[in-house]
């Protein structure tokens, strides 16, 4: 990984969007702190587009949809976007479209799949607990490894296992194991998402896109995009990752995220 101060200014100056993680990435001790979100406002003023691509579920991302200054949030690891409309409410918040790559009937039969998958879980691993936002998940199941609760790499590992074994894609994000049925990804979400709402095709122009990112559920978007960024905590994952990211900002979590923003706005 290259420091961000390396990242070429004809580089910066030519991107059309940014794509970004949320937690602990744009997220900092669990909140979002002001800064980070003038940070996504400076890069939208500038023309950029900005998507939010995230573990987190979708009831969890709703409000940050309806308040944040992004064109969208994909949550659940590309099955669905939350995006704005030019609708407000009384207190000014955005109204949201739910966009979902799968229909409702295949929602409904993997949901009631992977509720059982997680039972399971948390019968068979020891400490393995089903995260606390999961009342708001509706296309994935994610176990808590270090947001309220702790889990060993050894435990994680397991976890993992046990959704593979029933079939589910598996990913391990800073705080989540996730698990889910289906093709998507955070790479494939951030495909579809560009084709629903510009028309355009991603893998045409993935030299005109960042990512920003911090954990091993990124691999995909830093092999994919060649401005692929790390905030400094991604450290603690390099040994598990298998694609790293091109550039590593000086600070991490949120801080690490308007180094970036403040970057691309210095080249253009």
């Amino acid at each position: 990984m290259a420091p961000l101060a390396d990242w070429p200014a004809h580089e910066r100056r030519a991107l059309l969007g940014v794509f970004t993680d949320i937690d602990d990435t744009l997220s900092t001790d669990g909140q979002v702190p002001p800064e980070t979100v003038e940070a996504l406002r400076t890069l939208k003023a500038a023309g950029l587009h900005v998507v939010a691509i995230t573990g987190r579920p979708v009831g969890w991302s709703e409000a940050f949809a309806a308040t944040w200054p992004v064109d969208a949030i994909v949550p659940e690891n590309g099955a669905m976007a939350l995006v704005p409309t030019g609708a407000r409410d009384a207190q000014g918040h955005r109204a949201l479209r739910r966009l979902y790559q799968q229909d409702e009937a295949t929602r409904i039969e993997n949901h009631a799949r992977m509720q059982q998958v997680l039972v399971q879980i948390e019968k068979d691993i020891p400490g393995a607990r089903r995260a606390e936002d999961s009342a708001g998940r509706e296309c994935d199941i994610a176990v808590d490894h270090s947001e309220f609760a702790q889990l060993s790499d050894a435990q994680i590992d397991k976890v993992v296992l046990a959704m593979r074994h029933a079939g589910m894609h598996a990913t391990v994000s800073s705080i989540h194991v996730n698990g889910w049925y289906g093709e998507h990804n955070k790479l494939e979400g951030a495909r579809w998402i560009v084709r629903e709402l510009w028309q355009r095709s991603l893998d045409a122009e993935l030299d005109r896109w960042a990512y920003v990112g911090d954990s091993t559920n990124d691999a995909l978007m830093f092999q994919a995009l060649p401005h692929s960024i790390g905030v400094a905590n991604i450290a603690r994952f390099v040994p598990q990752l298998s694609q790293l990211p091109r550039y590593v900002t000086p600070s991490e979590r949120g801080a690490g995220f308007a180094e970036v923003a403040r970057a691309i706005l210095a080249a253009r």
